[in-house]
């Protein structure tokens, strides 16, 4: 079975930043869509940033533009997600999610099949 192990999470004031890791095992991700979701308490799965590791192509929530940014070691089978310039509304519980399909564009949270356990990232003013 997929894993999926996110890691990196923790609590910052407004401004600072953190990396965020998901390490996948049992299946290699390669041509295919990795991504990073979030949501609050009380708020919908958001996608944030997504990647098709075939192309190295990224996508990338307008909220996050320009702060965010994914990438990818395809030989070691990890995604990652440094975040800058965090704010207190970018404070939620960060999802990593694959699938085997390649992507195009950042899909909604429905289309994704795999799934890690989420690590909190909580942002202070």
């Amino acid at each position: 079975q997929v894993q999926l192990v996110e890691s990196g999470g923790g609590s910052v004031q407004a401004g600072g930043s953190l990396r965020l890791s998901c390490a996948a095992s049992r299946v290699t991700f390669i041509r295919s869509c990795m991504g990073w979701f979030r949501q609050a308490p009380g708020k919908e799965r958001e996608g944030v940033a997504s990647i098709n590791t075939g192309a190295g192509t990224t996508y990338y929530a307008d909220s996050v533009k320009g702060r965010f940014t994914i990438s990818r070691d395809n030989a070691k089978n990890t995604l990652y997600l440094q975040m800058n310039s965090l704010k207190p509304e970018d404070t939620a519980m960060y999802y990593c999610a694959a699938d085997l399909a390649s992507c195009s564009y950042l899909w909604p949270h429905y289309m994704w099949t795999y799934w890690g356990q989420g690590t909190q990232v909580t942002v202070s003013s």
